[in-house]
């Protein structure tokens, strides 16, 4: 079963992805051939998929951090389960910075273990995936920005709608495979699945 996160990422962050795929077809139309209009669509997509993953890490690293506050409740330790959840979700990087995985990896190391590694584990795919992770935000840090370095961009000046949908693929399996791992960290350390 799927965390609450991820069922959301499943569904309402879909949806919000779902419609801009739709106003890139209503502009676009559906197929091949160039359509000036259809660049700042894919922009504004690839932010929107970037923003959208960043909560979907945001939300499970604040699902996880209560599971293990309750856990503490439960324990006895009410007087500072407040002090608890304050020290787990500090300066977090996820509420202002890019869901790269270092990022990742910082925010859920506090409980005691290396996201990546583990999710590379689980999946040897996902050292490329993290790789495919780096390159959305660099995209999306060159349109917010406004800075399209061609060294950072491999010699791109515009982003393609098929870029954007393969990102895309690489965040919904990076989601699945997150969710597990964290899961299961969270399993071991509350002795109880979490999700």
């Amino acid at each position: 079963m799927p965390s609450i996160s991820l069922s959301y990422w499943r569904t309402t962050r879909h949806d919000a992805l779902d419609e801009i795929e739709a106003a890139h077809a209503a502009v676009g139309g559906g197929g091949p051939g160039r359509r000036y209009a259809t660049q700042q669509i894919n922009q504004a997509y690839t932010v929107l998929l970037s923003s959208q993953f960043q909560g979907f890490c945001r939300d499970l690293h604040s699902e996880a951090v209560d599971h293990v506050c309750r856990q503490a409740a439960a324990a006895g330790a009410d007087a500072r389960l407040d002090l608890l959840r304050i020290r787990l979700t500090a300066a977090r990087k996820l509420d202002t910075q890019n869901p790269s995985p270092g990022n990742l990896g910082s925010e859920f190391g506090f409980f005691d273990f290396k996201l990546c590694d583990a999710v590379q584990r689980l999946d040897p795919a996902n050292a490329q995936r993290n790789k495919v992770l780096n390159k959305l935000n660099d995209w999306r840090n060159a349109i917010a920005h406004q800075d399209f370095d061609a060294r950072k961009l491999d010699g791109r000046a515009t982003v393609t709608l098929a870029m954007v949908r393969g990102w895309r693929r690489t965040c919904d399996d990076l989601a699945t495979n997150i969710d597990a791992v964290v899961g299961a960290r969270l399993g071991i350390i509350l002795a109880a699945n979490p999700w």
